[in-house]
């Protein structure tokens, strides 16, 4: 395996054809996750985004919407509940939703560890967690380090430089 650290910098000029094998891709770890960026905006002229993500039991997102992008969860293994305007979705291995831009959303891991793709279009926000997370030291989710956990307002903030709105803390 190997770990694909790309300056966060850098942008495509034109399409090209992107082959990402098993096992690489930009990995980051993003407060208490394991991200492998198997596609970013920069690679596909800010069509989209796609990341692996890799998290434990308990692990969720606050509420958030986006005001510019819509984004697809495809569960790899494991299971998600996930809230998209007040209606809950309870995706297992193989299952797929699909939250339009602009709805509240949260989602949380319910199984012991799950690992799913996440879709982002168009491009622009996985420019969020690149300038949030650090490059992985290895593909596992962290351990848990306080450290890597941000002010809220500074999370709140820095949503909000790419369009994004938080509306309040994970969901219980």
């Amino acid at each position: 395996m190997s770990i694909e650290n790309t300056p966060a910098g850098s942008v495509a000029t034109e399409m090209k054809v992107l082959d990402v094998p098993s096992g690489q891709g930009r990995a980051i770890w993003h407060m208490g996750a394991l991200m492998v960026f198997k596609a970013t905006s920069a690679e596909t002229g800010n069509q989209f985004w796609l990341a692996e993500q890799t998290s434990n039991r308990g692990y969720a997102s606050p509420i958030h919407l986006h005001t510019r992008e819509d984004e697809l969860f495809y569960v790899l293994d494991g299971e998600l509940s996930i809230e998209i305007d007040g209606v809950m979705h309870h995706p297992k291995t193989g299952g797929t939703v699909f939250s339009p831009r602009g709805l509240p959303h949260s989602y949380k891991v319910e199984s012991d560890t799950a690992r799913w793709l996440v879709l982002g279009t168009p491009g622009g926000f996985d420019g969020w967690f690149f300038d949030t997370g650090k490059p992985a030291e290895r593909l596992e989710v962290p351990a848990f380090d306080p450290a890597d956990f941000p002010d809220f307002g500074d999370v709140i903030a820095s949503v909000e430089a790419y369009g994004g709105k938080v509306l309040g803390p994970p969901r219980a």
